[in-house]
This record gives C-alpha cells, sequence and structure tokens, in this order.
C-alpha cells in the first residue's frame, strides 16, 4: 500500500471560505474525505499549518519513509528558501501543487523555491490538481 501525504500551508485552512472565487466553496477536510473513499488501497494523510518551521519538520519527519508527497506551500513557495532546501534534502518524491493558476495572478507567484526540487508542479486545476498529483505517485 503507498503512502502518501498531503502538505498544505498557509490560509488553505480557510478553504471553502476564503476568496471562493479563485479557491472555491468547499473545504479542504470534505475534498479530501473524498480522496480517501476514491482511493481505499492509498494510506492517505493530510497536514496544514500556517507556519514555516512546521512545514519543514513536516517535510524532515515524512521524507524518508513515505512514498510521494503532495505540497502546497501556498505563499510560502514564493518566499522560502527554506522550505526549498528541505525538498531537496528529503528522499521522498515531491509534487508541487496549487489550486489556482499562479501565473495569471501576481509576478512575485510565478516563482517557486520548491519547483526545482520538486518531481514535478501542477497549477491551476482547483483541487483536481491533487489528484492528479497521487495518481502520478500510483
Amino acid at each position: 500500500m503507498k503512502k502518501i501525504i498531503i502538505i498544505n500551508g498557509p490560509n488553505l485552512n480557510l478553504l471553502g471560505k476564503r476568496e471562493p472565487t479563485i479557491y472555491g466553496s468547499n473545504s479542504f477536510e470534505d475534498f479530501f474525505n473524498e480522496l480517501k473513499k476514491k482511493y481505499p488501497t492509498v494510506e492517505l494523510e493530510y497536514f496544514q499549518s500556517n507556519i514555516e518551521g512546521e512545514l519543514i519538520n513536516k517535510l524532515h519527519e515524512v521524507g524518508f519513509d513515505y512514498d510521494g508527497i503532495i505540497l502546497n506551500a501556498a505563499a510560502y513557495t514564493h518566499t522560502s528558501v527554506g522550505i526549498g532546501d528541505a525538498v531537496k534534502a528529503i528522499e521522498t518524491p515531491v509534487v508541487e501543487v496549487h489550486i489556482s493558476n499562479i501565473h495569471a495572478r501576481e509576478e512575485f507567484r510565478h516563482v517557486s523555491y520548491i519547483a526545482p526540487n520538486a518531481k514535478g508542479v501542477l497549477f491551476g486545476f482547483g483541487l483536481q490538481g491533487y489528484e492528479l498529483a497521487l495518481k502520478s505517485f500510483l
């Protein structure tokens, strides 16, 4: 059984409430529960934090034992050299995911400190991007 974790960064705990025109009206927890039902043969976990260091600690914790990490570092994608370095330091492959099309947004969002060390990057597919990332590990 594959062991995959989804790690979400800042403000993604507000999905379903935050800017629904960009992020949709579903909570991530509802989406995650649907994903678990759809892929019962995958051991799926979920972690979310608004704190950069907690995201780095989680990457270190799971980065040598899991089969895949789906990471949406949110705004930290564009600012955190530390998260980029953590992705580079671990062995578990990481797929970077963003709900919105980051290239259709502000210019600072076009830079990712994670992408150079990621297996792949998905953006602009809404919550479906997480499922596409999951499929890349199966």
